[in-house]
């Protein structure tokens, strides 16, 4: 049996840390912007560094079930 859990949290942290959907940490103008739909290689950098350091909490120590099976 396989648990979606992981893959559920992974997905729903991949929209929602999308740069430039929501908000975009460094902005263009100002320091957070929201829903411009724009980016730069900066806030994808900070973006990428935050979905690691919340994938490896919610995943890893907060202990996300993870099932492999037949």
């Amino acid at each position: 049996m396989v648990d979606w859990g992981p893959a559920f949290v992974v997905v729903v942290l991949f929209v929602l840390l999308s740069s430039g959907l929501i908000f975009q940490i460094p902005g263009k103008s100002r320091v957070v912007e929201f829903g411009n739909l724009q980016t730069s290689s900066t806030a994808i950098l900070v973006h990428s560094i935050v979905y690691f350091g919340l994938i490896a909490i919610f995943v890893l120590a907060a202990g996300v079930p993870m099932y492999v099976g037949s």
